[in-house]
């Protein structure tokens, strides 16, 4: 059945039915918020319109396996977000030199502020530095409109296309019109045997000139784009200072001057790489002083800095490079506002019936939300785990004199860092609190600060994702490490999407479950224990084992996420027993549990019956709710 109509969507929901709309026949990604709901909504459509829609171990694998459909000549896109781009990174520049054979479209989602990532940044700098083009939409209809553009630029060029995103675009709702979808079509040619699809110096040699070529052709080809109503326009305006903008950034400058209308001349590229260079020198003709409204990095201002000097403009630029713009965190209409009066100010301009000022908008009061820092849910069963290495650590130092190191890693473990269970002493990126507690191992015979035992904590997906090749080096190189692989059988932090070890595909058909276990043994590590996380004395009696072994050991903690499987039911503090110690308070750190004026704690109906609090309590205080009834 053919899918159209006008739908309120996601800008990621958008994306996803503008791939369908241009017949992708092949997806693949890694969960990452805020990309994710991308492959969700072409999994959950790829059934009825013969799409094949895979979530991959990694970005990297992601990325190779939507290389190799679009060699044969598919259409195929990958799904990721911005850190993710690092892990792909090894194919992605390479793959610019070889191109492709039908059509590949890269969606990147950044995530300014950071709301859920480790870094902040920009895709478009990325793009310029692996020499692949990049669009950036800036509504959820332009993110719709700008997929079926990507896998028209991307066939057409044979080349891959970057599609970024940022947070508010991805998940901003609007009204978006789409086409008809039907099934994709089952005709492509196939792989054919060439000599251009291996790199070799010989053949990079060769292709290099030809991606400069490239480079250009896109950059005339973008500048066509321009228009009234297109995704590139040029609004004009009764002063001679302009504004450029791009993604979402164009909406927060065109709220910003809405008092304004028609003052301000307006450059708005959605084509940011290359940079459409003969429609951004057309406009800069009769502008004074140019303001640059982006997140993230100054590309956009670099890349007029570089036109002006290139063309010996006489025209004043304000950006981040002046101190007119902040350099970091997501912007919004206050941010540009502000950005562009210290322009203007700055530029000691004048503008008809303004003194050097835009004028505030008036906003109602809002009153400010109650700060809530991130923890762990409540009967997470990472808390557990987490509680009973800090006593097995406990029990090492009393009777060894050993300290331990917790090396942690991406996830909803890495909560583990808060107050009061400080159990994460380190955090980089997906899979490398293994590596890290190896290298810190081998520093042991040159520490002033006594022996250590490492532990490094690992989440089952990010096992999958880039555990493994950690797991097989420090067993090569004989690293003395405890892992502990926290198997809450879902991908948690981005949403619950499926893995390797859980035995169900993107699209819920069955598939072969891998045994983390079983990986573990094969990878040669000397001590593998498997256990539930349900019992504390369990976990802390198989965490000691493994801490207390010579060499690499590992521990499977196995319990189904709160968020998708409840516990027993919700516990309840027993007053006649209670003495008001409020262990369960100051050692667990539940979010369900707090003490109130009486000095005894209260358990709230958020409370989701994991009873690590009933097993810690020393007065056996904490029951189930329906046995004090």
């Amino acid at each position: 059945m053919p899918l159209s109509s006008k739908r309120i969507l996601m800008g990621n929901e958008a994306i996803a039915f503008g791939a369908m709309k241009a017949g992708v026949q092949i997806a693949s990604g890694y969960p990452g918020t805020p990309s994710n709901e991308v492959m969700e909504t072409i999994a959950s459509h790829a059934k009825e319109y013969g799409i094949y829609a895979e979530w991959a171990t990694n970005e990297k694998v992601a990325l190779e396996t939507a290389v190799g459909a679009a060699y044969s000549g598919a259409n195929a896109i990958v799904t990721m977000k911005q850190v993710g781009l690092n892990v792909a990174s090894d194919p992605l520049m390479s793959l610019s030199y070889i191109g492709v054979k039908g059509s590949l479209v890269i969606l990147v989602s950044d995530d300014p502020g950071p709301h859920s990532s480790q870094t902040e940044q920009d895709t478009r700098v990325f793009g310029h530095f692996a020499n692949i083009p990049v669009l950036d939409p800036s509504t959820p209809q332009e993110a719709y409109d700008m997929t079926l553009l990507a896998f028209e630029l991307s066939h057409e060029m044979e080349t891959p296309v970057i599609l970024r995103t940022t947070t508010r675009v991805s998940h901003g709702c609007a009204d978006v019109v789409i086409g008809d979808i039907f099934p994709v079509p089952r005709d492509i040619e196939g792989f054919v045997k060439d000599t251009r699809w291996a790199i070799f110096p010989k053949l990079t040699a060769q292709r290099h000139p030809l991606l400069e070529d490239l480079q250009l052709r896109l950059s005339d080809r973008f500048s066509e784009y321009f228009g009234d109503n297109s995704f590139n326009s040029v609004s004009k305006g009764s002063s001679r200072i302009g504004i450029a903008a791009s993604g979402v950034s164009y909406l927060y400058a065109m709220e910003a001057i809405r008092a304004l209308s028609g003052v301000f001349p307006v450059f708005k590229t959605a084509t940011v790489y290359p940079f459409p260079e003969k429609a951004a020198l057309e406009f800069l003709k009769g502008i004074t002083d140019l303001i640059v409204v982006e997140e993230l990095d100054p590309y956009m201002e670099e890349q007029f800095l570089q036109l002006a000097g290139k063309h010996h403009l006489n025209v004043n630029i304000y950006g981040k490079k002046n101190g007119c713009f902040p350099v970091s965190g997501e912007y919004d209409v206050d941010v540009v506002i502000d950005g562009i009066n210290s322009s203007l100010e700055k530029g000691n301009t004048d503008i008809p019936g303004l003194s050097h000022s835009l004028p505030a908008i008036n906003l109602k009061e809002v009153p400010s939300l109650p700060i809530r820092a991130p923890t762990l849910c409540a009967g997470c069963m990472h808390r557990t785990v987490f509680y009973a290495f800090k006593k097995a650590a406990g029990k090492l130092r009393s009777q060894k004199d050993i300290g331990s190191v917790f090396s942690g890693d991406i996830g909803c473990y890495t909560l583990g860092n808060a107050r009061p269970l400080n159990m994460v002493d380190t955090c980089l990126c997906m899979g490398a609190g293994i590596s890290i507690a190896a290298g810190l191992s081998h520093t042991q015979e040159y520490s002033s600060n006594g022996k250590a035992k490492q532990v490094a904590f690992i989440g089952d997906s990010t096992f999958f994702h880039s555990g493994i090749a950690a797991v097989v080096s420090a067993v090569y190189n004989n690293a003395d490490i405890t892992i502990a692989v926290l198997d809450n059988r879902t991908t948690a932090m981005t949403g619950h999407q499926p893995h390797p070890g859980i035995g169900i595909t993107a699209v819920g058909s069955p598939a072969k479950i891998i045994d983390i276990a079983e990986v573990l043994k094969s990878c040669g590590v000397g001590l593998v224990r498997t256990i539930g996380a349900d019992s504390l004395e369990g976990c802390i009696d198989a965490a000691t084992e493994a801490m207390q072994f010579e060499g690499p050991s590992a521990v499977v903690f196995r319990e189904k996420c709160i968020a998708i499987s409840k516990g027993a039911g919700q516990y309840i503090v027993d007053e006649d027993k209670c003495t008001g110690c409020k262990l369960c308070i100051s050692q667990l750190g539940c979010p369900a549990i707090f003490s109130i004026t009486s000095g005894l704690p209260v358990i709230q109906d958020t409370c989701s019956g994991c009873g690590l609090c009933a097993q810690t309590c020393p007065s056996a205080a904490i029951i189930l709710k329906e046995v004090l009834q």
